[in-house]
Formats: C-alpha cells, sequence, structure tokens
C-alpha cells in the first residue's frame, strides 16, 4: 500500500480526497492535517510514502514544509496540489524538492497515477503550468536584492533590514530601489509580494 498524508486546510475538500484516494486499490490515506505547522511531526510519526501538501495553509506554507520534509525524511515524495497555478510556484515547489505540482481541479484518477508515478522516481508537472513555467520571465533579481527583499517582508523598517544583514541603510535602500524598479512596483511591500508570487523569493 502506498501511505499518503494529506494536508489541506479545507475540511470538506481535505475529507473528499481522502474518500476518493481511498478507493484505489493500492492507496491508503494515514493522516489527514488542515495546518502547515501539523505536516512535519504528524509526518515524523506516521512515515508516509507521499505527502499531498496544499501551498497556502495556516501556520507554515505548503513550500516551507517542503523544504523541511526534503531535511528531515528525504525519503518521502513531496507533491503539490493547489488552486493556485502561478509559474513562480512551481520553481519555488522544485527548489523546495517536490517532485509533483498539479492542479487540484483535475480527475482523482490522474492525481493516484501521479502518486505512483512519483514513487517509481519519476517528476510530474501539471502540463498547462510546465508550459507556462518555461514561458514565464527570469528571475531578474539579484541573490542581495531577493536577501533584502526576502527581509522587508514581515514589514521591517530600513535600519531592522540593514541590522539583519549586516548592510548600511543607504546600500538596503539601494538593493530595495533596484528591486522595485525591476518588478515595476510602487514599493517594497508591492515587491516582495510580486517577487514571491513569481517564485523569486525561493
Amino acid at each position: 500500500m502506498i501511505r499518503i498524508l494529506l494536508a489541506e486546510d479545507q475540511a470538506m475538500m481535505r475529507g473528499a480526497l481522502a474518500v476518493l484516494l481511498g478507493l484505489e486499490g493500492d492507496i491508503e490515506v494515514v493522516a489527514q492535517v488542515g495546518t502547515g505547522t501539523e505536516i512535519v511531526p504528524t509526518a515524523l510519526e506516521v512515515r508516509p510514502d507521499v505527502a499531498l501538501l496544499d501551498i497556502e495553509l495556516p501556520g507554515i506554507s505548503g513550500l516551507e514544509a517542503a523544504r523541511e520534509l526534503a531535511e528531515q525524511i528525504p525519503e518521502c515524495r513531496v507533491m503539490i496540489l493547489t488552486t493556485f497555478s502561478r509559474p513562480g510556484y512551481v520553481r519555488e515547489a522544485m527548489a523546495a524538492g517536490a517532485v509533483g505540482f498539479l492542479a487540484k481541479d483535475g480527475p482523482v484518477e490522474e492525481l493516484a497515477d501521479a502518486i505512483r508515478r512519483v514513487l517509481r522516481g519519476e517528476t510530474v508537472l501539471d502540463p498547462a503550468l510546465a508550459a507556462a513555467t518555461l514561458r514565464a520571465a527570469p528571475n531578474p533579481l539579484t541573490a542581495r536584492e531577493r536577501d533584502v527583499l526576502a527581509a522587508s517582508e514581515n514589514g521591517s523598517s530600513i535600519a531592522d533590514i540593514a541590522g539583519r544583514l549586516f548592510l548600511s541603510p543607504s546600500t538596503v535602500r539601494n538593493y530595495l530601489s533596484a528591486a522595485i524598479g525591476k518588478t515595476g512596483t510602487r514599493n517594497k511591500t508591492e515587491a516582495a509580494l510580486t517577487a514571491r508570487r513569481n517564485g523569486w523569493l525561493a
């Protein structure tokens, strides 16, 4: 039996997926969680073969949980199952160690087949998402611009960012100004949001 951990914050969707996957003769959902923070502790307890994770979860995101799973339970294959089909998320998910990225609205038979394929060592991407990812613009930000933008995401001041990254305030301003220009936004908050959506801060 293929042991599945399912992470989805909408209880109805989570229950329906568990029931539908359970109808497959070789798949068993051994754990269901509704928050990102429950994923790794539960996985350490039940040792699933595959973790099916939503991206947007309370606590930590499915992408952050994927990174932790890759470090702590490398034998567990991670698949992202989401309604968020931005190309940047695909890049970020792959960087986090995910081996599958599928849209939630696909047939359950396709999902079951994808689960079997990732266990055989394949990487499974929704074809439309794969095409969109290849068409999407590459990351225009430098490593330092990404660092500064990521540090600004929680509303930190220029001084806070400078202190955390061991840079001068004027250097932080320069990096932020460059990042704002490259993302075509008006301020650091919008720039960070745009960069995050495009998977440029992975």
